[in-house]
């Protein structure tokens, strides 16, 4: 069945990085338009991010432009989230999100970002 695996999220200060990474499984990794959404505290879902499948063209909220790339290795079968230069705004559950045939969710990653 489909599967997306986040990890590397954490606690982290101002002004730091962090990587996340989305490991899928189930389907045709290659052929899936990938995404991060992110989901803050009494907050709604937000998309942050997405990846396109054959240019693997890239698309950002304006909250993040700048900041945060997104990027894929269809070898492995996973899709990235480098963020960089990380504000207390920035603190959410962070999710993957597949779209191919359908749409498929990861469990979610914490970002913490505290002083």
């Amino acid at each position: 069945q489909v599967q997306l695996v986040e990890s590397g999220g954490g606690l982290v200060q101002p002004g730091g990085s962090l990587r996340l990474s989305c490991a899928a499984s189930g389907f045709t990794f290659s052929s899936a338009a990938m995404r991060w959404y992110r989901q803050a505290p009494g907050k709604e879902r937000e998309l942050v991010a997405s990846i396109s499948t054959t240019d693997y063209s890239a698309s950002y909220a304006d909250s993040v432009k700048g900041r945060f790339t997104i990027s894929r290795d269809n070898a492995k079968n996973t899709v990235y989230l480098q963020m960089n230069s990380l504000k207390l705004e920035d603190t959410a559950v962070y999710y993957c999100y597949a779209r191919w045939m359908a749409g498929y969710w990861g469990q979610g990653t914490q970002v913490t970002v505290s002083s």
